[in-house]
């Protein structure tokens, strides 16, 4: 019988740890950006590193699998990956001001690359184990390296416009600031050796203040993903749940709230190609590095254990890709109409899944 002070005290930590799991995304992401810039990495690189990179979930999904529960890490990231469609994009329709909107060459590019990956991706996840997800999870890993270097051959050609950040705005333009103010007012200085060394001071200072940030930022995302997965592990329990129906459910709206935010804002802002590489980019990641990751786990652990992702879960994700790459292609004129039936098909996702799929109490 489950106990009322376990299931408040788990869901208060589920609930608190969310702030610290995004905090600590949003730092290491913003001051992992200003150090590489800092020691000559490319704009491009760290472009692709933070933006779609749902490292919130990685986290999630990798102390779920530490603690022996690989349903509940694939239903994170199945959820997640419907989420950013049908909840996040979805919300950037809805906000974005004026009649229709004009996806550029970009945008069609990354919304068909989601719908290839997509429908290569589905049948191999319904299979939960044996020499499919043997060979497929290596695979997904590797397939994941292979796009982030297409992605930045292609933004160095022109092909392609480098995404944005879809995890958090930049902390540090306070920073940035300050060094082109410092820049100002150092420019007719006579370059002797007093200034150089205190501009090499304060430039060490810089990197040794992101360096720990990034360090602290990394370490709360490592706690907070484990707190959240022991935290959801508990409650269900308790509850004798579903480990998939949380995942899918309470894990994924919780954990792409901030792809929900900056797609609000994207297209209150109009700017259709950050909506869309905020969807495109979240699910390329979770579909190849995730899933690749869960995939060689299961099977060095003979499966998933509980339960596997149902057809219907996963006819959902396809139909939702689907449509979002239709809307991308064909559906600006109409967007505001699209969605507003992809929001409502999500809440009756929500229900179907509750009520029927993986029925509470069942």
């Amino acid at each position: 019988m489950a106990q009322a002070n376990i299931i408040t005290f788990n869901i208060g930590a589920f609930i608190s740890t969310l702030f610290l799991l995004e905090s600590g995304a949003d730092k290491f992401i913003a001051h992992a950006a200003a150090l590489a810039s800092r020691i000559g990495i490319s704009e491009v690189t760290i472009g692709l590193v933070t933006a779609g990179a749902e490292w919130e979930e990685l986290a999630v999904v990798v102390a779920s699998l530490a603690q022996g529960r690989p349903s509940l890490a694939m239903g994170n990231v199945i959820g997640s990956a419907i989420s950013n469609i049908l909840g996040a994009f979805s919300l950037g329709l809805l906000c974005f001001e004026g009649e229709g909107i004009e996806f550029d060459r970009s945008a069609r590019i990354y919304s068909l690359l989601t719908a290839v990956l997509t429908t290569l991706v589905v049948p191999v996840v319904y299979f939960p184990n044996g020499i499919v997800w043997l060979v497929c999870g290596p695979l997904l890993v590797v397939v994941f390296g292979m796009y982030f270097l297409f992605v930045a051959v292609a933004i160095g050609r022109g092909v392609l416009a480098a995404p944005q950040d879809s995890d958090s705005e930049s902390d540090d333009d306070d920073d940035d600031e300050d060094d082109a103010s410092s820049v100002g007012s150092t420019t007719g200085l006579l370059a002797d050796g007093s200034t150089l060394r205190a501009r090499q001071r304060r430039n060490h200072h810089q990197l040794l203040y992101h360096g720990l940030y990034l360090v602290f930022g990394f370490l709360a995302i490592c706690l907070a993903g484990y707190v959240l997965s022991q935290a959801a592990i508990n409650t269900i329990d308790q509850l004798h749940t579903s480990d998939m129906l949380f995942g899918i459910v309470v894990l994924a709206i919780a954990t792409t709230l901030p792809e929900k935010f900056i797609a609000v804002m994207s297209g209150r802002r109009g700017h259709p190609g950050i909506l869309v590489a905020n969807s495109a980019g979240s699910n390329v990641f979770l579909l190849t590095l995730c899933c690749g990751i869960i995939m060689m786990d299961a099977d060095a652990e003979g499966g998933l254990g509980r339960e596997n992702v149902t057809m219907a879960e996963l006819a959902v994700l396809w139909v939702s890709t689907a449509l979002f790459a239709g809307t991308v292609w064909f559906g600006g004129r109409v967007s505001r109409w699209i969605g507003g039936g992809m929001v409502l098909g999500y809440v009756g996702f929500i229900v179907l899944e509750v009520a029927v799929v993986h029925k509470v109490g069942d």
